[in-house]
Formats: C-alpha cells, structure tokens, sequence
C-alpha cells in the first residue's frame, strides 16, 4: 500500500501502513544561515518595497519601483473598522486584564454575575465586554456580519468553534488518566518499556494547567469524537459560506483517544534516535540533521549485527527506487522503513537501542482500542476532504510535545495526499521548541523531494509553563528554549528558512501568527529583500481576534493576506475560553501599553475633528 495513501486506506478500513513508499536521497538545496542579533530591524515603521506591478494600495498598475508604506502608527487606518464605542470597550477590556484580582477571579467573578443578574443580563453584560471583543457571535448566522466587515477591510478569517466543557481538575484528571492509560499498561505496573514523557501522570492530567491561549479536549467515548468531527465541519462550511479563501482550525486530541498519539509519538522518537545512534557509529552526530547521510554498506552491516533484520531483507529496504542512487541514507529515506502492516497498532514497534531488535512498543493491544486509533485517522480523512472541497484550508493546531509528534506525522500525512495542486493543509510549529528549526527543515525537504505544497502555521507556543513544570517533575530534559529572546531567534530562523524555500520554488506556503510587531516588520522587510509579492497568496499574518487591530488591518488594507482567528459559540459555553483571554491579556498588556496608547490617540483624533460618531462604511 502507498505511503501516501494511508488515509484514504483507512476510510475503506484497511489501516494498513503510515511509512510504505521509499523516498529518494538528495541532497537539501539550500543551505540557511543563523539568524543574528543583528538582523532584527529597527522598530520604526516598516518600508516594504512593492515586489510586482499592482500599487498594493490604489490597485493601479505601474511599472516604476515605488516603496509601500505600512504604517503601524496610523490609528485612523487602523481602527477605520471600528466605531467610538467599539473603541471604548476594547479599552476599558484591555484595562480589566491588567489588574490581578479580577484576573485571577475572573471564572468566579462570572458566575457570581450570572446569579446576580440573571442569565439574559448576564449575557448582555458579557456581549457588551469581554465577549463582545474576542468571540464574533454564537452561531454560524450571527458570526456572519463581522467577518464580512472585516473582509471589506481586507482582513480575512480562520473560523474557531470554542466550546469547551467546563470541568474540575479531578474530573479533568480521570478522564485523561482514563483515556491515555491502555489496558496492557494497566496490566503491566509500570514494568513496560516505556518513557516517562509518553505516559499519562496524574499530577499533569489536567492539561488546561498553565495554557492561556489554547482550546483543551478531554477524551470522553467515541461518540464525543464523532460530534467534535461534525462540529468541526460545520465549521468548515461556516467558513466556506462567509469568507473568501477561509481557514478553519482544528485540533488532533478531539478526534480521538489520545492514548494513540502518545504511544506513536513514542515510536517516532524512538525511530529518530535509533537514526542518530547509526549516524554517530559513522562519526557523523555533530552534523545538521538533513546533512547527516549515512554511508549505506556500513548501516546494512550495522543493521544486520544488530539483530533488525535477515541480511536479505535488510538489503532490500535499501534497493532500487526505495534509495535512488546516492548510496545514502538521510533521515528522510529512515523515516521511510517502518514495514507494510495490517493493523495499525503493528505501526508501534521500537528499536530496542540496547539490543537493535524491533519490540512492540507494548505486549497487546485490545479490538476496542485498534478500533479507537482506526477511527482518529478515519475522522482526519474526511475532514480533509470536507475542506477541500468547500475550499477552505484546513489548520492543524499543535499541542503539547509528548503528543506533538504524533500530530505533525499525521498532518504531513494529509498534506502529502490534499497538497498536491494547492496548498490545503497546513502543520503547526511552536517556535519555543529547541527542535523546531530542525522540523521545518525536515518537513520542508520532504515536501521539495515529492513535489507537494509545504503548509505552515508558525507560532511562538502556548503551553511554556506546562512544558517546564512537567518536564522537571517527573525528569525528561526541558523541550523549550532557555528564554523569550531564544524563541524570537528560533521563530525569525524557521521563518526566514520557509521564505527562501518561496522565493526558490514557489511551493511553500507560511502563516506569520504573531502579535510581535518587530517580528511582522522583520517578515516584511525579508519579503521585500526577496521580491515575495503580497498578492501570491504565499506569505499569511494571523492575529487573534479583539487583539492588535493596529497590525492586523493596516497589512490588510495595504493586500497583504491577513487573518484574524475568529472564535465563536453560545456565551455560556465559551466561558473557559474568555477566562483565559484574560489571563494572555494581562501578561500583553502588562508588557506593553501600546495598543492602548494607539486607541487613546484615535479617540481623542476622532475628538477634535468632530468625528466621535464615525461608523465604519463597506
């Protein structure tokens, strides 16, 4: 069966195998540099030098080089899209976040409105504040009217169904606890082979611990599954029906038990590092990670000493198409050699770094749960195929790191069957993570070698604080970089990486989801070193909805694409989701008083010129 089939396969309930096709060694094109302190723009106003033939601004063509102005100071630009009132309430939220009791009491504050007030004023109160400012309605219907006023205002949207349940942390604890542990881990008594990373531990199991910017799912039965799936297609035509070239986000954890995606997290690791173990038996562990190409008599002799393999079938995983005619083997071609299987729960096999034979990953596994991991990836599938057919591009959210690598195999699976003509599916990358350059690269190379189109989302992270505090308790190195200016290094160094892969082939695809200004700047003054034309469609901005509207909107009105995340669900139901909006905009608010300095500017601007009564006209 086709690698690149897998999903489809698993539709028609054949799961068969993740990793059949070989791929090719070739050597990766480009090389890419450090990005330097130095590198980092001056933080006034961006001049980006208009790349192609169309005035971004007027729409008028000409054929001189004049530069593009997106001005990040100009508030009457930026809130042209807002009334005085909308203005007044985005400050008097950005002023409640700042203060640290109503913040940290703001879920109990909520509730004790709704008892004093009653649920209709209580719902009035929230649409009047905090609702009002970061969800666009409750329904389909009424998310419609701001979206198309944001899209006259050239800014379009990724459509974020935010429900959550709102459970305690016991409860919240046992179910995850309940949905991560398998029946052979419950039999085992800790006597298995596996890492403390990829196992559930119950002083972690409320994953919403630490997370101000992320939805969270807690796995229930199947049938829950199944209605997260009809919720995200709903959300799919929403997106559809009321916007042009939509986005649409979802996250891997609601699809399904999320025992799988530990347990091949797992297996992929364990796969990566059996590779670097070889690489360093050939002295080459000091080497970039696609530069790092393993001699292929000396891996089949090791291999075979090892005990992988029959010296047969050890020397037919590297013939013929399956290697190409390099006489190497890069990560790309190891990732490749997990065997044809009929059972998915076959997939979970390690090397064994002691010994170098392959073992389950655990000694069984029950009908029910190769049933359970079946149907996450049936779910995938036909959410690929409802967004490609409505025309919207599906997100892929990341999560935390013991589950990140399962997720990213499984969306690089979809991109390599839906990317084939356009760019459909995109992958998240946490740019806090020590390893994400490293995964870029690698998946960037993986979609040069077959000739898809490479779908990135790149974010700074949402779970530090989880990811610290878990890796120190229980004893696994720390995953993220030592501090925020790291990250900003890590975060402009995969950027630029997926700009230059634009700029050579055309094929690569990247969403800028920052509310960093010096890192928006930094994106535009690339592009206008690279001549990217904003209106190629290959280089997005995300904001969060209710969140700078001074950047959101002027890269907007001077076309380049640009999206809000737009959150919506009834009032009562996406309470957890306002609470932590609170929370992220204490700290950004905290750290800066700009948004609000801008909309002081632009109320008092609209104060004497006699325009305190504007409404927005599209």
């Amino acid at each position: 069966m086709s690698y690149s089939k897998v999903i489809p396969a698993l539709a028609r309930v054949k799961p068969g195998q993740l990793f059949g096709s070989r791929l090719r060694s070739t050597a990766a094109s480009t090389q890419h540099k450090e990005l330097k302190t130095e590198d980092r723009l001056d933080p006034s106003c961006t001049i980006v030098e208009k790349p192609c033939d169309v005035d971004l601004i007027s729409g008028k063509a000409h054929t001189d080089n004049q530069k593009i102005s997106v001005d990040f100071d100009n508030t009457q630009e930026a809130y042209k899209s807002k009334d005085t009132l909308e203005l007044l309430r985005s400050l008097l939220v950005f002023k409640l976040c700042t203060f640290d009791f109503l913040v940290d009491k703001n879920k109990e504050l909520m509730d004790l409105s709704k008892k004093v007030f009653g649920q209709r004023l209580f719902e009035k109160l929230m649409k009047m504040t905090f609702y009002g400012q970061f969800v666009a309605g409750e329904d389909q219907n009424a998310i419609k009217p701001l979206i198309e006023k944001n899209q006259a205002f050239g800014v379009g949207s990724v459509l974020d169904y935010s429900v959550e349940e709102d459970l305690t942390q016991e409860e919240a604890e046992k179910k995850e606890m309940d949905s991560c542990v398998s029946e052979a881990e419950k039999e085992s008594h800790g006597m298995d082979h596996r890492e403390k990373k990829y196992k559930a531990h119950r002083q972690f199991g409320d994953r919403r611990g630490g997370v101000i910017s992320a939805r969270t799912y807690f796995y229930a039965d199947e049938a829950k599954c199944d209605h997260h799936m009809e919720t995200f297609i709903n959300c799919i035509k929403a997106s559809a029906g009321s916007s042009v070239d939509g986005f649409s986000a979802i996250k891997m954890t609601a699809l399904g038990r999320p025992q799988f995606l530990l347990q091949f997290s797992e297996v992929l690791v364990k796969w990566r590092r059996f590779f670097n173990l070889l690489a360093a038996h050939q002295g080459k562990d000091g080497m970039a990670i696609l530069e790092q190409k393993l001699e292929l008599q000396q891996l089949q002799d090791s291999l075979i000493k090892l005990g992988v393999g029959a010296k047969s079938d050890v020397e037919n995983w590297f013939t013929g198409e399956k290697l190409g005619s390099s006489g190497t083997i890069d990560l790309l071609d190891w990732n490749s050699l997990i065997n044809d299987r009929t059972k998915i729960s076959n997939l979970l096999v390690i090397p064994n770094m002691e010994s170098g034979h392959l073992e389950p990953l655990l000694s069984k596994f029950t009908d029910e749960e190769e049933k359970q991991m079946k149907r996450m990836l049936q779910r995938m599938d036909v959410l690929a195929k409802h967004a490609v057919e409505n025309g919207v591009r599906l997100m892929v959210d990341a999560e935390q790191t013991y589950f990140q690598p399962a997720i990213s195999r499984l969306t690089l699976e979809m991109q390599r069957i839906f990317n084939r003509e356009k760019p459909n599916i995109f992958n998240t990358y946490q740019c806090y993570l020590k390893e994400a350059y490293n995964n870029v690269s690698v998946d960037v190379e993986l979609s040069r070698r077959e000739g898809w189109y490479f779908g990135a989302k790149l974010v700074r992270g949402a779970y530090m604080s989880q990811e610290r505090s878990r890796a120190a308790e229980i004893g696994y190195e720390d995953p993220i970089n030592p501090d925020y200016e790291a990250t900003n290094r890590m975060y402009h160094k995969c950027l630029e990486y997926i700009l230059e892969e634009i700029n050579l082939n055309r094929m690569a695809n990247v969403m800028v989801a920052s509310h960093n200004e010096d890192t928006v700047k930094f994106t535009l003054e690339k592009m206008n070193e690279m001549s990217l034309c904003p209106t190629e469609n290959k280089v997005y901005f995300g904001q969060l909805l209710g969140m700078c509207d001074q950047i959101s909107f002027p890269l907007g009105q001077a076309g380049f694409p640009v999206y809000k995340y737009v959150p919506y669900g009834p009032v009562n139901e996406v309470i957890p989701y306002l609470s932590r909006r609170a929370q992220e905009n204490r700290g950004f608010m905290k750290g800066s008083k700009r948004e609000r300095s801008l909309l002081w500017k632009e109320i008092q601007r609209r104060l004497f010129n006699g325009q305190l009564l504007y409404r927005p006209a599209y």
